[in-house]
């Protein structure tokens, strides 16, 4: 026997270095090879490679892989592994760490991670389960904001998408904003009211800065914004926030959310932002609401007329909730101030003044002196400009008193310069002639 044989034998006598085979295929091997077939013409047959068989073949007959060989320093510390990995959430070099402070046990990390793999697969189990709850008619609204980039006028654009979703029905409501402010929570949820015809006795949302000031993970405490307290009051329903990095919970709407921006709006370009509003009316009534819903088996559209739509609390004439905005802005050249990325005149003669702005009930108003001085309606979007014609009036270059352009003059035609003084001056100065 050679030595390259001999070292070959030395490898293959090791049934964990060759690919594992059944006694059954072995049995095959060696028969075939009775027969005077090659090694070739058995893997063939058998689907496996030539080297496999002549390893089974080299070895003679069947053997199981031997286990190899573990650290047994871990046993019987099987219960204080649980306690530790659980408390540590799940990170096994805080654990080995603690092994070696509290035990004297020094060992790797990848030992501690062999130890706990099968608590670590239970970990990850009970962190993903969500158990799923269906709410009674008219019991349940869940809402949240997704973003899109969407291209409006041939420029891409990032829209902020409102979705509300009924928990009985599924039907949907879509509206879009320029931004995510507290006003467009509340904009979007009273949209949802009058869409829905009436008001859920709950609304469930995330924890968005806008709307939760606070909320411990482990108490549960929550403390929701005063003016989404004021506006629950004001409409008659109760809030709840979803548990912190636990989105799931609210999985109907996520779900909403990510249907809207890959259904609705994704691959599309629109005219201008009310074009965008128009699809998604459209669209949230003749697609949305008439789908066959995945998990109710049911179009929303027909589910909420025929169970939901009397559950609700009517609107009963209830005025929206005023949510005005007071800032304060400094007229620019432009003789206009700008509000969330929108540009809206004043009357020029107040350029550089401080001004107070008011953005209430779709409206901008500009006061000055305690006085209104200008009045826009609110922009959506942003890059628009709202121009009143008369607050340029008497401006050099607006449309009553245009720019004053001075034709050019030929050189050979224009006067000689006007001297401030006569030469002689000048001389007399200077002590002799030039």
């Amino acid at each position: 026997m050679t030595r390259n044989e001999a070292q070959a034998l030395e490898r293959t006598d090791d049934p964990r270095r060759a690919e594992m085979k059944t006694p059954d295929e072995v049995t095959a091997m060696r028969r075939l090879k009775a027969l005077g077939w090659g090694a070739k013409r058995i893997a063939a047959e058998l689907g496996c490679s030539k080297t496999t068989v002549k390893d089974w073949l080299r070895r003679g007959e069947w053997r199981p892989c031997a286990k190899p060989s573990r650290s047994r320093q871990l046993d019987g510390l099987a219960d204080w592994l649980a306690a530790r990995f659980r408390q540590h959430a799940g990170n096994a070099d805080v654990v080995r760490q603690d092994l070696a402070t509290e035990k004297g046990i020094h060992v790797s990390l990848r030992t501690v991670e062999r130890a706990v793999a099968p608590l670590r697969q239970d970990l990850v189990a009970a962190a993903r389960a969500t158990v799923r709850f269906e709410t009674p008619p008219g019991e349940q609204m869940q809402i949240d904001f997704g973003e899109r980039r969407v291209t409006i006028g041939e420029e891409p654009t990032r829209v902020f998408l409102f979705v509300a979703t009924l928990g009985y029905s599924r039907r949907l409501h879509v509206r879009a904003f320029g931004h995510e402010r507290q006003e467009d929570w509340f904009t979007g949820l009273e949209s949802a009211f009058r869409a829905f015809g009436g008001v859920p006795r709950e609304v469930l949302l995330d924890n968005a800065r806008a709307l939760v000031l606070h909320h411990d993970p482990v108490s549960r405490e929550v403390v929701f914004h005063p003016r989404l307290q004021a506006f629950a009051r004001h409409w008659g329903f109760r809030v709840r926030a979803c548990a912190p990095y636990r989105a799931r919970t609210k999985g109907k709407d996520e779900r909403g959310v990510g249907y809207v921006k890959r259904n609705a709006v994704a691959g599309r370009s629109f005219a201008s932002f009310a074009g965008l509003e128009a699809h998604l009316d459209a669209w949230t009534r003749e697609v949305a609401d008439q789908r066959t819903h995945g998990t109710t088996g049911e179009a929303p559209a027909g589910r909420f007329a025929r169970d939901e739509a009397g559950a609700l609390t009517p609107l009963g004439g209830v005025p929206p909730f005023t949510t005005a905005r007071d800032l304060m802005r400094r007229v620019g050249a432009d003789c206009a101030v700008a509000v969330d990325g929108n540009a809206y005149s004043v009357p020029w003669r107040l350029i550089g003044e401080a001004v107070r702005v008011t953005v209430s009930g779709a409206r901008v108003r500009v006061h000055h002196g305690g006085q209104e001085v200008a009045s826009h309606a609110e922009l959506t979007g942003r890059h628009g400009r709202a121009v009143d014609d008369a607050h340029l009036a008497g401006l050099v270059g607006s449309r009553d008193r245009p720019a004053y352009r001075q034709e050019p003059v030929p050189l050979d035609e224009a006067p000689p310069p006007t001297l401030l003084r006569p030469l002689s001056e000048y001389e007399a100065v200077a002590g002799g002639g030039f």
